[in-house]
């Protein structure tokens, strides 16, 4: 499987999140607490969005790990972003090749998934033949997380986000039990249009991979004032990561199953429930 992290508030340096955490996404890369597997050396991506206004964001992705890479770690000290997705892959069966590396980037958006569809060779033809064929040429890697991907733009993205996902993950379910797959779905996905981010914890089995959100920052000035690099950060800036990026109690919290977090939310509530649109 993958980790992955995704952030929105007060521009940073992307090295800030990335780099200087106790148990950073550069450290899981090489020895995660929490994933399937430990390390997560095949491949990694970043996607940002610029203060300035554009809202088609940047994408840079490797093959290579995160752990050793010169050109992440020269990129990650210079880049300031109010939002950007990281994302250090596992594979699970399919190639180790640039077009298959988190995120995904579609117009204004991005994507990036940690899970997988169960036995996706024998769903891939009929999933592939459910995205909009004014879309199916965009996809470029074998993944099953760039179809998942293309597949919620064609179900309403634009419009509806949580709405789309729900319904690309009907389709999954629905197609897994027709071809006798008992658990087809397992994934914890986030995407973003600039503005929001859309985090989602969801599987078949009810089992699904970890996902974690931080505490306003605000709350955790007054838990930890000698934080530093949270002293110029908005009350709204948030952090949702596969797993904490330290051990400090109060920072992190776990976002429940079968459902999804909205940053920023708008709303009195840090998550909603997901029920895949069957």
């Amino acid at each position: 499987m993958c980790r992955w992290l995704a952030y929105s508030g007060t521009p940073v340096l992307l090295d800030t999140v990335l780099y200087r955490p106790e148990h950073s996404l550069i450290n899981q890369s090489l020895r995660s607490r929490l994933g399937v597997e430990s390390t997560n050396g095949d491949g990694f991506g970043l996607g940002w969005y610029s203060a300035d206004g554009n809202d088609t964001p940047a994408v840079f992705r490797d093959i290579g790990p995160a752990w050793n890479n010169r050109n992440l770690q020269e990129l990650a000290a210079h880049v300031r972003s109010p939002l950007f997705f990281a994302h250090v892959r596992a594979s699970t069966g399919s190639a180790i090749q640039q077009t298959n590396c988190h995120p995904f980037r579609h117009g204004r958006w991005l994507w990036m998934h940690n899970g997988a569809i169960g036995d996706f060779h024998r769903l891939q033809r009929d999933l592939c033949m459910a995205v909009d064929p004014a879309l199916f040429s965009c996809i470029e890697g074998s993944t099953d997380s760039e179809v998942m991907f293309y597949l919620a733009v064609t179900y309403g993205l634009d419009q509806d986000p949580p709405g789309a996902v729900a319904r690309m993950a009907g389709l999954v379910e629905r197609l897994g039990k027709e071809h006798g797959v008992a658990e087809p779905l397992q994934m914890t996905v986030a995407v973003s249009d600039g503005e929001r981010v859309w985090a989602f914890r969801y599987s078949s089995q009810g089992k699904s991979r970890s996902l974690y959100y931080s505490s306003r920052a605000d709350t955790v000035r007054h838990l930890y004032p000698e934080i530093d690099y949270l002293r110029e950060v908005s009350d709204d800036t948030r952090i949702v990561v596969s797993e904490p990026l330290g051990d400090l109690p109060g920072v992190w919290n776990e976002l429940p199953e079968s459902s999804y977090a909205v940053v920023p939310s708008g709303r009195d509530v840090d998550y909603l429930p997901f029920i895949p649109e069957l």
